[in-house]
């Protein structure tokens, strides 16, 4: 896999961290998940291919430990506000002194500088500073722009850059991922498409944000729906033959006043059949109209069977193929169930050098636990 051998520490923390931490461990990397100690369970959803060892790092013995297991590795992906490491003695200064080869991945809201910097905050505040909110009333979506495109996904980009630039320096760096600039960036096309005319109406009556009839979703007669992407004019064409509308007696597709009437004409239409009715008749056509699959129908369908885009795991899960394809190293994602608090931390420290005298103190100590026993009930 095309990370094989790259060793990432990550620090435990919620979705956004965990979901970078299990893209690298998707790709190859060894992915040891550092858990408090007298935690029952985790949160943790994004915890495949990962194994987890429990660390206090109230101790000083614990954060002396975690500064060794920083030593052999690659990558230490940490998820705290600012300040949070710089009190435990385990800034990127002293780790960098330590393991100058160290890519240190610093995963925050807000980022590491600028006033809001140790400010609490979530997915709907750092989307809300990104300026990708606009118009009247905004609405929180589900926390995917910021937590995990904004932020797990441009920080796994991050490392990986870090990790080429290192082939070439031998040195680390360290990784300032901020949510709010990873969902600004991501809005990038909003930005630098304002001159196009794209955003100049209210929201909901613009071009891509259903405004035009032949950009929006439509219910059908058995309550399920059809997205409608037809902007080319040729696309568009498909996409009255379908509904069997003469173009000829229709509105200009560009004209915006003559939107709403569309609108209410395509609308009677994909009322009158089913879903499945409707994607035969589009199947196999340029109009750019597919079903809106639930979770339920989304692995069934022809074309994601066809590229296993779904996978189960051992326990019968279904969740999301990890993407991109790559054609000689692709993702092999673990299918075994997800670790329990502190399941591997035995096996671990023993592949980084300590003897089985040195586990037994901390174990006896309290520095670390394991809870191998108990995973296999």
């Amino acid at each position: 896999m095309a990370l094989a051998g790259v060793r990432v520490i990550e620090l435990a923390g919620l979705a956004p961290a965990p979901f970078c931490g299990m893209i690298l461990a998707d790709f190859g990397a060894k992915v040891i998940r550092v858990d408090r100690t007298k935690v029952a369970t985790t949160v943790d959803t994004q915890a495949r291919g990962k194994r987890s060892v429990a660390i206090n790092l109230k101790t000083t013995e614990g954060v002396g430990l975690l500064r060794k297991l920083c030593v052999q590795s690659d990558v230490l992906l940490e998820p705290y506000r600012k300040g949070v490491m710089e009190k435990l003695g385990l800034s990127p200064k002293e780790l960098l002194m330590e393991n100058p080869r160290l890519i240190y991945a610093r995963l925050t809201g807000y980022g590491q500088s600028g006033p809001y910097a140790t400010a609490a905050g979530h997915d709907i505040n750092y989307l809300a500073m990104s300026g990708n909110k606009y118009g009247e009333k905004p609405y929180a979506p589900l926390n995917l722009l910021a937590d995990f495109a904004g932020g797990s996904l441009t920080c796994a980009l991050g490392i990986v850059l870090a990790l080429l630039e290192r082939t070439k320096s031998g040195k680390g760096q360290i990784i300032d991922a901020s949510m709010v600039e990873g969902a600004a960036y991501m809005g990038s096309f909003l930005w630098k498409s304002h001159c196009l005319g794209l955003w100049d109406r209210p929201r909901g009556e613009n071009m891509l944000d259903s405004g035009a009839p032949f950009y929006d979703t439509y219910q059908t007669s058995d309550g399920k729906y059809m997205a409608v992407g037809a902007l080319e004019p040729q696309f568009y064409r498909q996409l009255l033959k379908g509904l069997e509308l003469d173009i000829q007696e229709l509105p200009p597709q560009m004209s915006f006043s003559d939107w709403p009437q569309l609108k209410r004409l395509f609308t009677e239409r994909f009322a009158t059949k089913t879903q499945a009715d409707w994607s035969r008749i589009f199947d196999g056509t340029d109009a750019c109209v597919t079903p809106v699959l639930s979770f339920n129908q989304v692995s069934s369908h022809p074309h994601n069977q066809e590229r296993a885009s779904f996978m189960r795991d051992s326990s019968g899960e279904e969740s999301p193929r990890p993407a991109p394809v790559l054609s000689r190293t692709p993702a092999e994602p673990c299918l075994t169930s997800d670790p329990v608090i502190g399941e591997n931390t035995v096996e671990v420290l023993e592949e980084y050098g300590f003897t089985s005298a040195e586990i037994d103190q901390m174990l006896a100590a309290g520095v670390i636990e394991c809870n191998a026993v108990k995973a296999k009930l």
